[in-house]
């Protein structure tokens, strides 16, 4: 682990984050977007707002992007993050690998729970075919949640027999809501950022009455067979560890390309402090190498 990577580590195991825990649906919110409007944008970034399907987004952009678009689907547990919140990751991403950003902001739970967040990300898909980006010329990207929002949004559009997106990355990916992974007890005193209390709460706003089996709420239940390419990272202090390697077992024996990345000495979505962190600026790298192979 690099220098500043112990560092932060260490100011994440004195509970900087974690401060979040018991705060209100809105002070968490308004913690996190705090937090991203704390942080300058790298260099070279374009942002422009936009509304897709009646919902606020945000267009980053760098100058000498190709034709390629990312979908970013923030994390938040379904119940927060937003533009605000993570438009500094998103930037990086945009940045590093030389491609538009679409930051979209999809509604969250308590007030929408699902299946709404799920029914946005496909409508927000059809806006961009709608506007001339080919299925063969988009990427899906979310981080914790909305990894696992990009798997479910995938096997929605399959169902629906709609053209799919040419690559799926998963950063740190929460699809399994009934937290029935081995990593949710072991990795529980190594992760500096989840606790199982935190997420049970928050999978509960989110699912409603539904069941967490549903495989649009937890896609490591689903037939993963005819999604698109994977690449799942995820940090091997994470309690969400076993989430990504349960999800890339699986996507592998359905047949599909899947690429598994476990970061030692990273936490949870160790990418959002790109500005600081050599090995999140490595991941994103890593991210730009797979899709160009």
């Amino acid at each position: 682990m690099s220098l500043p990577g112990k560092l932060i580590y260490f100011l994440l195991k004195c509970g900087f984050l974690k401060r979040a825990e018991n705060l209100s649906v809105d002070q968490e919110r308004k913690f996190f977007d705090d937090l991203g409007k704390s942080q300058p944008l790298p260099s070279g970034i374009k942002v422009e707002k936009l509304t897709i399907a009646g919902l606020p987004a945000e267009s980053l952009d760098v100058v000498g992007s190709g034709n390629k678009t990312i979908l970013y689907l923030h994390g938040g547990a379904y119940n927060f993050g937003s533009c605000e919140s993570h438009r500094p990751l998103a930037a990086w991403i945009a940045k590093i690998l030389q491609m538009r950003l679409i930051l979209l902001e999809y509604r969250r739970a308590p007030e929408s729970p699902f299946p709404a967040a799920v029914e946005d990300t496909v409508s927000a898909y059809q806006w961009l075919l709608d506007n001339k980006n080919s299925p063969q010329n988009i990427i899906f990207i979310g981080d914790s949640a909305g990894g696992g929002l990009a798997v479910a949004a995938a096997l929605a559009l399959r169902d629906k027999k709609l053209p799919l997106p040419d690559a799926l990355v998963c950063l740190s990916p929460w699809v399994d809501l009934k937290h029935t992974g081995e990593s949710i007890t072991g990795k529980a005193r190594e992760d500096v950022l989840l606790t199982l209390e935190t997420l049970q709460k928050t999978a509960a706003r989110y699912a409603g009455p539904h069941p967490y089996e549903n495989p649009l709420i937890s896609p490591v239940y689903a037939d993963l067979s005819g999604l698109p390419r994977m690449l799942i990272q995820v940090g091997d202090k994470e309690i969400l560890l076993s989430d990504s390697t349960r999800l890339a077992e699986q996507a592998q024996q359905a047949g599909g390309e899947v690429k598994l990345e476990i970061w030692p000495g990273m936490w949870h979505v160790w990418h959002y402090l790109s500005r600081f962190l050599p090995e999140g600026k490595q991941a994103i790298r890593s991210i730009k190498d797979w899709l160009n192979n």
